[in-house]
């Protein structure tokens, strides 16, 4: 049985997208970024949970001090990636739960009273939402390199709050000179699933 999505697409969205390490110039546009969300929205999470939260880092006095928290090897990209995003779960994102899950409004109340309840979810739906958002790049024709070499401690202080978990970098715009490094291995089909 073939894949109902478009072979191409296919390329475009996995087999032929990396982690780009170098970009060119051109600037990714609010618009793009905008697109991007439209559509990567929709990508399924618990009770409709939405904890990710996207800090676009465009001043280059935002940009100085977001490479100084970042990994030595990882300076160098960010510094000269048209856009990059600061991806991060919201902590209190319950909140808005009886707007997004209307058909049992209580879920709030029922689960996510408790913090450590709440790091939880948040932190594995906004990781599902972050892929998601990998893939959206790809889909509007750019490369995305995403990164969790940086001090977490430090992005957090800098730009997000006590509410808001780090959950990595990415590094956004069309790809540069060299931008990939080889194709490393995957796992096959039989080593990663199992019929029980």
């Amino acid at each position: 049985m073939s894949l109902v999505l478009d072979p191409a697409a296919q390329d475009l969205l996995f087999r032929e997208a990396r982690s780009a390490n170098t970009f060119t110039d051109e600037p990714v546009t609010d618009e793009q970024v905008q697109a991007i969300y439209d559509l990567v929205k929709y990508g399924p999470t618990a009770f409709n949970q939405t904890p990710l939260r996207i800090t676009l880092v465009r001043s280059p006095e935002a940009r100085e001090r977001l490479v100084a928290h970042m990994a030595e090897g990882n300076r160098p990209k960010t510094a000269s990636a048209p856009l990059v995003a600061i991806l991060s779960a919201d902590n209190e994102f319950h909140e808005e739960l009886p707007h997004l899950f209307p058909a049992a409004p209580q879920i709030k109340d029922v689960f996510f009273t408790e913090r450590p309840v709440r790091e939880n979810a948040a932190g594995l739906n906004a990781a599902l939402q972050a892929a998601y958002f990998i893939v959206g790049v790809r889909a509007a024709g750019l490369a995305a390199g995403p990164m969790t070499g940086f001090d977490f401690e430090g992005v957090r202080k800098e730009f997000l709050d006590d509410d808001h978990t780090p959950l990595m970098i990415v590094n956004i715009g069309r790809p540069g000179p060299d931008a990939w490094y080889p194709r490393s291995p995957r796992l096959e089909f039989d080593q990663v699933v199992t019929t029980v």
